[in-house]
């Protein structure tokens, strides 16, 4: 952990369930100390939600235990005046403050952005909302769906008889932490030059939107508004989900040279010069046409023959795994993706961390512990106080 960027940097972390704890958890791979901020008794939402209910019921629910990995857990309550007074310790000496109440909470409990600088100018503050703190929606609740929903991200998942669509994982939480993590480590490296903390105030709605791309901005700059494209890809053609003798494949022959090779490999060279396919643009028009020619001609093989074949001349195509097949990935293996650790206070399992794809100097990035139960750092406290006390905070009481 000492030679990860962030070693050295410590985290307040009062966030719940997923944009927050994803977020924090990027951080924490990256080296920073993370101490969760838990409410006595009950902690993170997320220590309650997962497909085991006895995991949920014991607080260790897979929800909670797929983000929190490395973290440290103390529980205070910040409606009372005594640990007030730990957290405002607490405040003192770190560098970073993340919650993702709803907007204007943490200032209704005394610890407002003014009241937060005061406290450490040096502070980075970083509040995730669903649509920021300011605005005619800002108080309003939000969850992943909710976002999905507004974004427009909804109306384009699915085919035209399916659609509007819920993506199949909490896509805004997720983008939501990611632009969270970016945000932060930004704005500690703008510190670096000033000193002076700063107030992130981030919407998971208006992140949303910025990742959705294309989706957007060719609608903001061609006018044209994207339609639902189901297992297709809505700028090239043959690019998208097509079926090989024993199920689907994906292909993605979006360069003129591609489609070309893709054709003679389909013993389908005729395609090249039929005028409906004869440039991206044609494909695009005829692309039910082309999908047709295109699925005759791959039933001659299985997906894993087409797999090996086409990316072997230049043409991406792989097969679409589920979820447990894409875990066992021996790509993943090899890089080191998956970290196994032993479950909290369970010494007969244990739990498999994810990293985050990056390596530094060819190491994977590995959690160093394993979930914290909740509460299980709150020995710990004084001692986090005193070792996070900055030097600019001890000299002024000694020259006090």
């Amino acid at each position: 952990m000492n030679s990860r960027p962030l070693h050295g940097i410590r985290v307040l972390d009062l966030t719940n369930v997923l944009a927050g704890p994803y977020c924090s958890y990027q951080l924490m791979l990256f080296g920073a100390e993370v101490v969760k901020i838990e409410l006595p008794g009950s902690g993170d939402l997320a220590r309650h939600l997962g497909p085991e209910p006895e995991l949920n019921r014991a607080g260790v629910g897979a929800s909670f235990l797929a983000q929190n990995a490395g973290k440290k857990s103390v529980e205070l309550d910040l409606k009372d005046a005594g640990q007030r007074a730990v957290f405002e310790d607490l405040v003192r000496g770190a560098d970073v403050l993340l919650e993702n109440f709803r907007a204007g909470v943490l200032a209704r409990l005394g610890f407002g952005w003014e009241r937060l600088h005061a406290l450490n100018p040096s502070l980075v503050y970083c509040a995730i909302s669903g649509f920021g703190q300011t605005g005619p929606m800002s108080q309003a609740p939000a969850y992943d769906q909710i976002i999905q929903g507004l974004s427009g991200m909804m109306s384009i998942t699915g085919t035209e008889d399916t659609a509007p669509l819920r993506v199949g994982f909490p896509v805004c939480d997720t983008v939501g932490g990611l632009m969270a993590a970016l945000s932060i480590s930004a704005a500690l490296c703008g510190r670096n030059r000033t000193g002076e903390g700063c107030f992130l105030d981030l919407s998971m709605l208006e992140a949303s939107i910025s990742a959705m791309g294309w989706a957007v901005s060719h609608y903001l700059i061609s006018g044209v508004p994207p339609e639902p494209m189901g297992r297709q890809n809505v700028t090239a053609a043959p690019s998208g989900t097509f079926h090989a003798a024993d199920g689907p494949l994906n292909i993605a022959a979006n360069r003129q040279s591609q489609f070309e090779k893709l054709c003679r490999a389909l013993d389908r060279a005729d395609l090249i010069t039929d005028p409906r396919f004869a440039d991206r643009e044609a494909r695009k028009r005829h692309r039910e046409a082309l999908d047709d020619e295109m699925n005759a001609a791959l039933k001659a093989r299985t997906a894993a023959e087409w797999e090996e074949i086409l990316p072997a001349i230049g043409v991406p195509a792989a097969r679409i795994m589920s979820v447990p097949q894409a875990v066992e990935s021996p790509q993943l293996a090899h890089r080191g993706f998956f970290t196994d650790l032993p479950f909290p206070g369970d010494g007969t399992r244990t739990v498999r961390a994810s990293g985050n794809g990056v390596l530094i100097d060819g190491e994977p990035l590995r959690p160093p512990a394993p979930p914290p139960g909740l509460g299980q750092h709150n020995a710990e406290t004084a001692d986090l106080v005193a070792r996070w006390r900055h030097p600019v905070a001890i000299a002024d009481e000694a020259a006090r």
